[in-house]
């Protein structure tokens, strides 16, 4: 099979599809690789390495989707790239449909074959593909978080950590998934106050085992909500339905009861986010202020972090991606339920039911889209 990496264009994203080391084991597999000039470079990564790992470098991003059959990137096409995507060619990379009204239609209208990565499942329901780059985001939502609370960036002038005599800042994250989890070990480990709330009892039962002592968990609710957040100094967004818009737990009004100075990091931002008055912020201007409480809501938050989330994600990637250029997309998702699931725009039809709830918009169970696919091409 063909395929093609091409270079990321979004505002300061950084990450690159595939790693020399993924395009070599691809390669391995007699597949042909095509990597855009430069398309490593943000990551570490130079043309020489890919050349040596077996890959053909192009000029420009249209050389390369006009010669792929499977693109291989990190992050949803942007308008730049509509035209350029062919009928039928293979997507697979994130693309968070279900808070993108545009990108999903747009894709329809390609006709191309849209597998996405953070809605890959396993039987157990985690997301293979989405948690590294969870892992990375919660990390690094503390990191920003901190760094946001210092007074000449507009914050309350807090130190996470505190120092003796002095209480540390209190943090709160809502949701004790992934990226819960990570931005809870980080905070916990700078010496901050933590509480996470989550709905799930049992989720919270584990939480509170493994966790350090300076980890408390609170059952989520709207009362439960509304008072953590008048005592909070960083507010972490870690709430994901997988595939689906997140719900605004945190609405406008209920910044009035924060302090001012207060920082919320909305890491839920590229699925709608969990804080009513997030909208997606860049690299380049993260933050915003609304009732005198930061906004920090970059949608591509790894992506800063480029070297360390290119290697996660290929790791986390390659298997699947072998399956679907060995086995052709069909084949790969009949044989995997796995990436049968990652399956969310195929040949202008929407067959990922949450992503058409958030629009209204028709949906196609994914068994009638491959077995009319399939009874074309006997037919033929």
């Amino acid at each position: 099979m063909k395929i093609g990496v091409p270079k990321e264009i979004k505002n300061n994203e950084n990450r690159v599809g595939v790693t020399p080391g993924g395009v070599a084991e691809l390669s391995k597999h007699g597949h042909q690789l095509y990597v855009q000039h430069t398309a490593g470079e943000g990551s570490g990564f130079s043309d020489d390495e890919y050349i040596k790992a077996g890959a053909s470098i192009l000029p420009d991003i249209a050389s390369v989707y006009a010669e792929a059959d499977m693109i291989i990137k990190v992050k949803e096409p942007i308008a730049a790239e509509y035209g350029l995507i062919k009928k039928n060619q293979l997507l697979f990379t994130y693309f968070h449909f279900a808070s993108n009204r545009e990108l999903t239609e747009a894709m329809i209208k390609t006709g191309a074959v849209c597998l996405a990565y953070e809605t890959v499942e396993k039987a157990d329901r985690s997301l293979p593909l989405l948690v590294p780059m969870s892992e990375v985001a919660g990390r690094m939502a503390v990191q920003e978080g901190a760094k946001y609370l210092e007074k000449p960036m507009g914050g309350r002038g807090v130190l996470l950590g505190g120092v003796p005599a002095v209480k540390p800042g209190k943090v709160l994250i809502l949701g004790g998934g992934i990226v819960g989890t990570q931005a809870a070990k980080m905070a916990a480990g700078l010496g901050a106050d933590v509480t996470i709330m989550d709905i799930s009892l049992p989720r919270l039962r584990y939480l509170s085992d493994v966790m350090p002592s300076n980890v408390h968990t609170i059952m989520s609710s709207h009362y439960n909500i509304l008072a953590a957040i008048r005592e909070s100094d960083l507010i972490i967004g870690a709430v994901l339905i997988p595939g689906a818009k997140a719900p605004h737990l945190i609405t406008k009004d209920m910044l009035k009861e924060m302090r001012s100075g207060t920082v919320i990091v909305d890491v839920a931002v590229d699925q709608g986010g969990c804080i009513e008055t997030c909208h997606p912020t860049t690299h380049e201007n993260p933050t915003f202020v609304i009732d005198n409480v930061i906004h920090y809501c970059v949608a591509n938050m790894p992506g800063a972090v480029p070297y360390t989330s290119t290697i996660a994600l290929t790791n986390a990637t390659l298997p699947y991606a072998l399956q679907l250029a060995n086995k052709g997309w069909e084949k790969a998702c009949t044989d995997n339920h796995e990436l049968r699931l990652g399956l969310n725009v195929v040949s202008g039809d929407i067959v990922y039911e949450e992503v058409a709830k958030a629009f209204g918009m028709p949906y196609k169970s994914i068994d009638l889209v491959m077995n009319a696919s399939k009874t074309v091409k006997e037919f033929a």
